[in-house]
C-alpha cells in the first residue's frame, strides 16, 4: 500500500491481472482448438484423398482384367491371328482384321489405341482414336517407345500396366496430321505377347493402350482442391498421375519417398514438396505393387483453422483492451480517497525512515571514531532496532572510498554532492552485497566507509576477489556517475574494540593516493610497515643537489629531481613522509624566493602551496612547480639578455662545443673571449652560481649518462668521447657526482626498461 501510486494503484493492478488471466485463457484455448482443428482437417483431407486414390487403384486393377480379357479374346480371334502369325497376310485378311480392331476400339471408349505386332514381318497394325491408324513398319512408327518396351519385355511383369507417354504422329506425316505432331498421349499400356520357343524370342504381341485422361476423370473431382496425384510404380519410379511422366525430386524428397512411403501401409504426413509445405497422403501397395500418392498444399488444408485462430485472437485482443480501460476507470473512481490516505502514510513513513537513517549513521560514525564503544558478543538490541545488521564480533574488514578531485566537484556540483554520495553507497552495496554483509557509512565530505562482514572465511578472504569487486565499484562510478574514486581496504579482524584503530589505519593508508594517483586501490597493510617507517631517512643530500641545480638556473633538471624526491617517498607510511614533504616544499619555496630577490624579478603568490595533507596527488604538486620553474626560467632568460648574459651564453656555447676535448679549460675560454681568466670565472659564478669547471664537469657527466643509456659503447669509449683524460678519472668523477659507478648506472637503466 505504501507504493500505491508508484505501481499504478493496487485495484488497477488487480483488475489488469484478472483481464490478463482471461486473455491468457482465451489464447491457450485458441491454441488448443487451433491444433485440434488442424488435426481434424488433416484427417478429413487424408480420408478424401485416400478414397480417391483407392478408387484409382481399383480402376487400374479392373482395367487390367479388362485388358487381359481383351488380349486373350484377340489371340483367339481367327481373323486377328492371321495378322499375328502370317508373314504376309493378303489384303482381304488385313482389311477384315483392321475392321475388327476398330470395332473393339469403338466399343470401349477408355481404350486409346490397339497395336498388333508381328515380329516376322516387323509390322504394326494400329487402330487408334487419334493419331496413326493402319499398317506401319518400325521406322514409320511415331510411338518409338513401344519398340523399347518390346525389346525389353522381360523387364515387365505380364499384364501389369506400363505408365508411359507417346506422340500421336511423327513429323513426317501428312500436312494435316503435322498440326498435331509433338502432342503426347498419356496411357497405361498392357502388353500381351507370345514367346513360347527355345530362345524366348517374341512371336507376336497385342498392345492395349488405355487412356490415362479417361481414368483421371473421376479422381480429379474427388481430390482436395489444389492437390495433385502421383503414382509410385512397381519399378520405384514416381510418376505424375495426369501426364504419367517421371517426377523430378531433390535429395530430401527422394529420402522421405523411399523411407516413409515406399512399401508402407496407408498413412499421411506433412513435408516439403517442390518448395511448398504439403500434406502427403499415400496408399498401401496394391495387387500390382503400385502405390498412389496425393500432395495437397498445407495452406489449403488448414485454411479454416487459420480463420478460427485469427478470430479468437481478435476477440482476445478486444477483451484485453476493454479490460485495461475498465481497470483504469474503476481504480481511479474507487480509490481516490484511499490514495490521499496512502500519500499521508507514505509521508510519515519517509520521515521515519530518514530519521532512522540519520540515527544509524550517527551511531556508526561514533563507533568508528571511538566515541562510542560496542560490547563484544551479541549485537546490542538498539542497533538491531535501527536496522544495523553488521556483526562486529565476526570477521570483518573496512574499505574507505574517497572521491577524487573533490574540491573541483564541490565547486561544480555544490549541494548535489549528497545524492552522488548516496549513489556511490548504493553501487558499493549492490556490488559487494552478493559476497559480503555490507554496512555503508558517510564519513567525511569526500569519504564513504564500507564495513564488510565476511560470510565464508574460506572463500572470501582472498584479496584478489576483493580487489576485483573494488575495481567493479570504481568502473561503475565512472560509467554511471562520471566521477573517480580511490579505494583503500584493511586487514581482517573480528575484534569490535579494534574497529576505530582499523579505521585510522585505513584512513592513513588512503593518504597514499598522493603517490599512486586517482582511482588507485590500496592495501593498508602494505603502507603501515613499522620497520620501513623506522628506517626512513630524509634525503638531505639529494635535496641540496636539487636546490643547487635550481639556483644554478637548470630548472628542467631541478624539476626532474623534485619529482624523483617525491616519488621516492612512496614506499614509506604517509605519516612519516608528510613532514618530509612539508620540508621539501618549504625548501623549494625559499629557494624560489631567494632566486627572485637575487635576480630582481617577482614570483607570483600562486607558487605557495598548502600543506601536503590538503594535496590529493603528487602529480598536482609536480605540475604546480613545473609552472613555478617555468616562471623562474622566464625571469632568468630576461635577466640574461644583458651583455654579461650574452657573455655567459657564449661561454656555455663554447662549453657545449668543446667539452669532449680533454685539454679544454678556463684559460682557453678566457683567451678566446679576450678576457682575463679571473674576470671570466667571477662573472660566470655570479650569473650561474656555478664555476666553469663544475659546469664542464656536469656536462661531461650528463653526456656520459646519455651515451651509457643509449649506446653499448664500453666505459673507456664513453670516457674518451666525453672529454675525460682516463677511464679511472672518469670512473671517479662519475661516482662522486651520481653516487654509482658507470657500469651500475647502465645496469639500473636497463633493468628499469
Amino acid at each position: 500500500m505504501s507504493n500505491f501510486k508508484k505501481h499504478h494503484k493496487l485495484h488497477s493492478k488487480l483488475l489488469i491481472s484478472i483481464t490478463l488471466c482471461i486473455t491468457l485463457t482465451l489464447l491457450v484455448s485458441t491454441t488448443v482448438y487451433y491444433f485440434y482443428y488442424i488435426r481434424v482437417e488433416k484427417e478429413q483431407a487424408f480420408e478424401a484423398n485416400h478414397s480417391s486414390l483407392t478408387l484409382r487403384s481399383k480402376e487400374v486393377i479392373n482395367m487390367t482384367s479388362i485388358a487381359q480379357s481383351l488380349a486373350f479374346q484377340m489371340y483367339r480371334s481367327s481373323t486377328l491371328s492371321k495378322l499375328l502369325y502370317y508373314p504376309k497376310p493378303n489384303v482381304y485378311d488385313v482389311t477384315a482384321a483392321m475392321t475388327e480392331l476398330n470395332n473393339y476400339l469403338n466399343s470401349m471408349p477408355y481404350i486409346e489405341s490397339i497395336y498388333v505386332y508381328n515380329p516376322k514381318s516387323g509390322t504394326f497394325y494400329i487402330a487408334s482414336s487419334q493419331g496413326q491408324n493402319g499398317l506401319f513398319s518400325k521406322n514409320e512408327l511415331a510411338d518409338t517407345d513401344i519398340i523399347r518396351v518390346l525389346e525389353h519385355y522381360q523387364d515387365y511383369k505380364p499384364f501389369t500396366p506400363i505408365p508411359r507417354t507417346y506422340p500421336l504422329l511423327s513429323a513426317s506425316d501428312s500436312e494435316a496430321g503435322a498440326k498435331q505432331a509433338g502432342t503426347d498421349i498419356a496411357a497405361y499400356t498392357y502388353l500381351c505377347y507370345d514367346a513360347i520357343n527355345s530362345n524366348e524370342a517374341m512371336n507376336s504381341a497385342v498392345i492395349v493402350n488405355v487412356s490415362a485422361a479417361w481414368m483421371n476423370k473421376e479422381m480429379a473431382e474427388i481430390l482436395v482442391s489444389g492437390g495433385a496425384a502421383y503414382i509410385l510404380d512397381d519399378q520405384g519410379t514416381l510418376l505424375s498421375g495426369t501426364t504419367l511422366t517421371e517426377e523430378s525430386l531433390d535429395e530430401k524428397e527422394q529420402l522421405w519417398l523411399h523411407t516413409r512411403v515406399k512399401k508402407q501401409t496407408t498413412g499421411y504426413f506433412v513435408e516439403g514438396f517442390h518448395g511448398k509445405r504439403s500434406l502427403i497422403s499415400y496408399t498401401s501397395p496394391d495387387g500390382l505393387g503400385w502405390q498412389y500418392i496425393s500432395v495437397t498444399p498445407y495452406e489449403s488444408v488448414v485454411k479454416m483453422a487459420s480463420v478460427i485462430r485469427n478470430a479468437m485472437l481478435l476477440i482476445a485482443a478486444i477483451i484485453a483492451l476493454a479490460g485495461f480501460v475498465a481497470s483504469w476507470l474503476l481504480s481511479k473512481m474507487l480509490y481516490t480517497p484511499i490514495g490521499q490516505i496512502v500519500n499521508h502514510m507514505n509521508s510519515l513513513e519517509s520521515e521515519k525512515r530518514n530519521s532512522i537513517y540519520t540515527m544509524r549513521q550517527n551511531i556508526l560514525r561514533n563507533v568508528i571514531g571511538g566515541i562510542q564503544l560496542l560490547p563484544s558478543g551479541e549485537r546490542p538490541e538498539r542497533l538491531h532496532e535501527l536496522g544495523i545488521t553488521f556483526q562486529f564480533d565476526k570477521d570483518y574488514r573496512l574499505v574507505l572510498l574517497r572521491i577524487d578531485d573533490y574540491a573541483r566537484w564541490r565547486n561544480e556540483r555544490g549541494s548535489d554532492l549528497l545524492p552522488y554520495k548516496f549513489a556511490i553507497m548504493n553501487i558499493a552495496s549492490e556490488i559487494c552485497g552478493q559476497t559480503y554483509r555490507v554496512e555503508t557509512v558517510d564519513i567525511d565530505e569526500d569519504s564513504i566507509l564500507l564495513m564488510l562482514n565476511i560470510l565464508d572465511p574460506a572463500e572470501y578472504t582472498d584479496p584478489v576477489l576483493l580487489e576485483t569487486l573494488l575495481r567493479q565499484i570504481r568502473e561503475a562510478c565512472i560509467e554511471y556517475l562520471k566521477l573517480s574514486v580511490s579505494l583503500t581496504y584493511s586487514a581482517i579482524t573480528s575484534q569490535p574494540e579494534r574497529l576505530h584503530l582499523l579505521y585510522r589505519q585505513v584512513r592513513e593508508a588512503s593518504m597514499h593516493r598522493f603517490f599512486r594517483g586517482h582511482g588507485c586501490i590500496i592495501n593498508a597493510q602494505h603502507t603501515t610497515d613499522e620497520e620501513v617507517q623506522n628506517t626512513y631517512i630524509y634525503p638531505a643530500d639529494k635535496e641540496k643537489k636539487m636546490l643547487d641545480t635550481l639556483l644554478s638556473g637548470h630548472t628542467d633538471d631541478a624539476h626532474s629531481m623534485l619529482a624523483d624526491l617525491l616519488m621516492h617517498m612512496e614506499e614509506y607510511p604517509f605519516s612519516t613522509v608528510k613532514i618530509a614533504i612539508s620540508r621539501l616544499i618549504m625548501s623549494v619555496n625559499n629557494a624560489t624566493r631567494h632566486m627572485s630577490e637575487r635576480n630582481g624579478f617577482s614570483v607570483e603568490s600562486r607558487t605557495e602551496l598548502p600543506s601536503p595533507d590538503r594535496l590529493e596527488t603528487a602529480v598536482d604538486l609536480i605540475k604546480h612547480y613545473h609552472l613555478v620553474f617555468d616562471h623562474i626560467r622566464s625571469g632568468l632568460t630576461e635577466k640574461r639578455n644583458t651583455k654579461q648574459e650574452r657573455l655567459v651564453r657564449q661561454i656555455n656555447e663554447r662549453i657545449e662545443q668543446a667539452y669532449a676535448d680533454p685539454d679544454f679549460c678556463l684559460n682557453q675560454i678566457a683567451e678566446e673571449l679576450d678576457r682575463s681568466p679571473i674576470y671570466v670565472s667571477r662573472l660566470y659564478k655570479q650569473q650561474t652560481m656555478s664555476t666553469i669547471v663544475e659546469v664542464i664537469q656536469q656536462l661531461r657527466i650528463r653526456k656520459a649518462c646519455e651515451l651509457l643509456e643509449q649506446t653499448d659503447w664500453s666505459v673507456a669509449d664513453v670516457a674518451e668521447q666525453t672529454g675525460f683524460a682516463s677511464s679511472s678519472y672518469f670512473h671517479r668523477m662519475f661516482k662522486r657526482s651520481l653516487g654509482v659507478t658507470p657500469t651500475d648506472f647502465r645496469r639500473s637503466k636497463a633493468n628499469a626498461q
